[in-house]
């Protein structure tokens, strides 16, 4: 009976100490997140996930160069258009001489020391087949296609803001999620050494608990490192001041339909501006075609001249007329290849417009087939995280009894359950990336967003 007492004892001190561990690391998953950076604003505080955004891809465009400059091509691109409009109103000019004059006709010289002359001419194009409306047409749709491509770069812009604010939020996630694994590993290394201080046997469990602790703080410093950089990035696109990255983990789970998203396709910024480049090219084929026919105009003009000591020669002069002017190409052999050539090149237009289409479809149908893939896999993650998280407390529950359990079992246990919800955190995230990118492809973020 004596002998058993040591027995007993060092029972009921492994029992207080489990007893002990399972009240502190049962349920940890429920311990309070980290506090927020300085300067983050809580989240009590913020709009809705979507407007975080938007705001967001408002700032990044407002501070894009890119955006800056395409606007700016944008600008000039109507400009072109008003200057070949102009072409149909009435032009004038002067022209200004002064200098010695002399010439000499049937023998007799005659010229001055000093002649001032000037003149002034005023005219109009009242015909010319047509060809100055297709180049009002061809600097049109060139000036569409510069908006398009304004728009396009905003789009650019506003995909590459989103998926940085989602990179952020995945990694902040990820930081949570270790951060409670660190905790929990913290928790087991001290319950054990609780137990080591009665039982020196269980020495190594104790070492590898340590082990395991350190993992899980290096893969924590490694998440946090990732959404220190992931920030800085960001700030440098929308500025110092971030909102928070509260609810952006299932802010964009609304996916389109693939039929959708295939008609979105033909309506995006690019196709819309390959569509304007190609109509563009085809008016400047007519424009070529439309130079080989005559044109009509009037002129009107005048001169004046004075001379200074001239010799046989009329100190004044002036004359005036109007008249209308017709303009007949002949024979030019190079119009035929200017004609061919731009033809061409309004076909080859019109075909890269279509390819571009067509692997804009492909590539919308292998995102959307992704985009639901991962959303799916992040609901089945979901489904096997319930089941993990029993499994984890029973096993734990079992090994705090004295042996029914290992701590590598226990260990096997939470880190499975760990990794399972950092797959669900990835799933999330790459499953929204994926969203944007088919919002991308179609009308674009800045459309969706709204």
């Amino acid at each position: 009976m004596n002998a058993l007492r040591p027995t007993l004892l060092m029972a009921a001190l492994l029992g207080a100490a489990a007893a002990q561990a399972q009240l502190r690391c049962l349920d940890e998953d429920n311990a309070p997140t980290a506090a927020p950076a300085a300067d983050v604003k809580p989240a009590a505080a913020e709009a809705p996930p979507r407007e975080r955004l938007a705001a967001m891809v408002r700032n990044a465009i407002e501070r894009s160069h890119a955006v800056g400059a395409s606007a700016l091509l944008a600008e000039a691109a109507l400009s072109d258009v008003e200057e070949t409009r102009a072409a149909r109103e009435v032009q004038s000019s002067m022209t200004l001489g002064i200098g010695p004059e002399g010439e000499r006709t049937g023998g007799v010289s005659s010229g001055s020391s000093l002649r001032v002359s000037g003149s002034m001419q005023v005219n109009m194009m009242l015909w010319d087949g047509g060809r100055t409306r297709r180049l009002i047409d061809w600097r049109t749709e060139l000036a569409d296609a510069a908006r398009f491509g304004q728009i396009n770069a905003q789009e650019q812009v506003a995909a590459s803001t989103v998926a940085l604010a989602l990179e952020r939020s995945r990694f902040r996630q990820q930081a949570v999620v270790y951060g409670q694994y660190v905790r929990k590993m913290a928790c087991l290394a001290q319950a054990l050494e609780t137990i080591v201080a009665a039982d020196r046997g269980r020495a190594s469990e104790l070492v590898q608990a340590r082990k395991t602790l350190q993992t899980a703080e290096l893969a924590q410093a490694q998440a946090q490192s990732q959404a220190r950089q992931v920030e800085a990035r960001l700030r440098r696109v929308v500025g110092q001041e971030l909102p928070s990255a509260e609810g952006l983990a299932t802010a964009l789970l609304e996916v389109p339909s693939l039929d959708l998203a295939l008609i979105d396709a033909e309506r995006s910024p690019q196709i819309a501006q390959l569509t304007a480049q190609s109509q563009a090219a085809d008016r400047f084929a007519q424009s070529v075609e439309l130079a080989s026919r005559p044109r009509l105009g009037w002129t009107l003009e005048g001169s004046a001249a004075e001379s200074l000591g001239g010799i046989n020669h009329p100190p004044r002069t002036a004359s005036a007329g109007f008249g209308l002017n017709l303009n007949i190409p002949l024979h030019n052999p190079g119009m035929v290849h200017a004609g061919d050539s731009a033809r061409k090149r309004a076909r080859a237009a019109f075909m890269q417009r279509e390819d571009a289409l067509e692997s804009r479809r492909q590539r919308v149908a292998d995102a959307h087939e992704q985009t639901v893939a991962n959303l799916d896999r992040a609901r089945r993650v979901s489904a096997v995280l319930r089941d993990s998280e029993q499994l984890r407390n029973f096993t734990l529950q079992q090994w705090q009894q004295l042996g029914r359990r290992s701590l590598f079992d226990v260990m096997n246990a939470e880190a499975e359950h760990y990794n399972l919800r950092v797959q669900y955190v990835n799933a999330l995230h790459d499953g929204q990336q994926l969203n944007v990118v088919l919002q991308s492809l179609g009308r674009g973020v800045v459309e969706w967003l709204r």
